[in-house]
C-alpha cells in the first residue's frame, strides 16, 4: 500500500504536465485554425472576399484594433484589465484633429502624450492606489469620454490640415501608411514583449504577483508602466483613428474595448494572465477584422454581426481559459 500512493501522485502529476501541454498546444493553434475556417467560410460565400482590393480594406481597417489589441495585450498577460481604452482613443483622436493645424504630420505628439497621461492616471490608482484594475478603468472610461462630450458639445471636429490628412491617409506601393504605422508599432512592441526584462516582468506579475515579488521584481512599478504603455500606444490608435475618419466625434470608437478584448482572448491570451504572445493578438485581430468584412459582404444583419463576435469571444474564453487560475481573474 506504501508504494502505491506515491505512483498514484506521480501518474497524477504526469496527467497534469499533459494538460497543460495540450491547453498550450490549444492556445496556440486556435487562433490560425479559426482564421482559416473564418477565411474558407467568406471565400466559399463571396467571390469578392478573396481579392487584393479587399485584402487591403481589411487591412486598413483593422489598423486601429491592431495597435490598441497590442496594448491591451500586455495588460491582460499581467493578470488586470483596461476598459478604457476605446475612450483613451476617443480623447486622443480629439487632441490629434484640434492640435492638427499647429502640429501637422506631428501632431502624433499630443496624441502619444495624451494616451499616456490617460494611461498614468490608471496605472497610479491601480498599482499605488490599489484600487482593482475593473474599477478603475471602469470610472476612467466615462472620465475620459465625458471629456470628449464637454469639448465637442456633439459636434465633430473636422481635420483640415492637408500635410496631416495626406501623411496619414496616404499610401506607399498600394499599402496604407496606417497600416505601414501599426505595423511598426506592433513589431516594437513584439520586440518589447519577447526580447527585453520588462516583457518578461509582465508576464511574471501575471504568473503570480507574490512570487514576483519575491523575485525581486518591483510589481507596482512594472504595473504602472503597463497602463502608460497601453495609453500611449492607444494614443497612437486614436491618432491613426482620427486621420481615418477625417475628424474626432464623441461617438468615436465608443465600443471599441470590446473588439479589442475579443481580438487579444481569440488569439490565445487568457483573461487569468501570465502566457500570452502578439502574434496571437494579431491572428486575433484579423479574425475580429475578418468577420466583420466578411459578414458586411455577405448582407449579415448588423444586430446579428454583435451576436456572432459575442459568440466567438465565449468560445474563446471557453477553450483557452487556464481554469487552475480562475480564483486571480481581476
Amino acid at each position: 500500500m506504501d508504494d502505491v500512493k506515491p505512483a498514484g501522485k506521480a501518474t497524477s502529476a504526469r496527467g497534469r504536465i499533459r494538460g497543460r501541454i495540450s491547453m498550450d498546444r490549444v492556445r496556440q493553434w486556435f487562433p490560425a485554425a479559426l482564421l482559416a475556417v473564418v477565411c474558407l467560410v467568406f471565400a466559399l460565400m463571396s467571390d469578392r472576399f478573396l481579392t487584393v482590393n479587399n485584402g487591403l480594406i481589411i487591412l486598413q481597417q483593422s489598423a486601429v484594433l491592431l495597435v490598441a489589441s497590442v496594448a491591451m495585450t500586455f495588460v491582460i498577460v499581467s493578470g488586470s484589465i483596461d476598459l478604457s481604452v476605446g475612450s483613451i482613443v476617443a480623447l486622443s483622436a480629439l487632441g490629434a484633429a484640434a492640435l492638427s493645424p499647429l502640429f501637422g504630420i506631428w501632431a502624433f505628439v499630443p496624441a502619444v502624450l495624451i494616451g499616456f497621461l490617460c494611461g498614468l492616471a490608471n496605472g497610479v490608482l491601480f498599482a499605488y492606489g490599489k484600487v482593482p484594475s475593473f474599477i478603475v478603468t471602469l470610472g476612467t472610461m466615462v472620465i475620459f469620454r465625458g471629456m470628449v462630450l464637454f469639448y465637442t458639445k456633439g459636434a465633430p471636429v473636422s481635420i483640415t490640415d492637408r500635410g496631416f490628412l495626406v501623411f496619414y491617409t496616404g499610401r506607399t506601393m498600394g499599402i496604407p501608411h496606417s497600416v505601414l504605422i501599426a505595423i511598426a508599432a506592433t513589431i516594437v512592441s513584439a520586440v518589447i514583449f519577447n526580447h527585453m526584462v520588462f516583457g518578461r516582468e509582465v508576464r511574471a506579475v501575471g504568473g503570480g504577483e507574490r512570487v514576483a515579488l519575491l523575485s525581486g521584481i518591483r510589481v507596482d512599478r512594472v504595473k504602472l508602466w503597463i497602463f502608460i504603455l497601453c495609453g500611449a500606444l492607444c494614443g497612437l490608435a486614436g491618432l491613426l483613428q482620427s486621420a481615418r475618419t477625417m475628424a474626432a466625434t464623441a461617438q468615436l470608437a465608443q465600443g471599441l474595448e470590446l473588439d479589442v478584448i475579443a481580438a487579444v482572448v481569440v488569439g490565445g491570451t487568457p483573461l487569468t494572465g501570465g502566457v500570452g504572445r502578439i502574434r496571437g493578438t494579431v491572428l486575433g485581430v484579423l479574425i475580429i477584422a475578418i468577420l466583420s468584412n466578411g459578414m458586411n459582404m455577405t448582407g449579415v444583419d448588423p444586430y446579428l454581426q454583435n451576436i456572432m463576435k459575442g459568440l466567438v469571444l465565449i468560445g474563446a474564453v471557453f477553450l483557452t481559459i487556464d481554469r487552475s487560475k480562475i480564483s486571480i481573474i481581476k
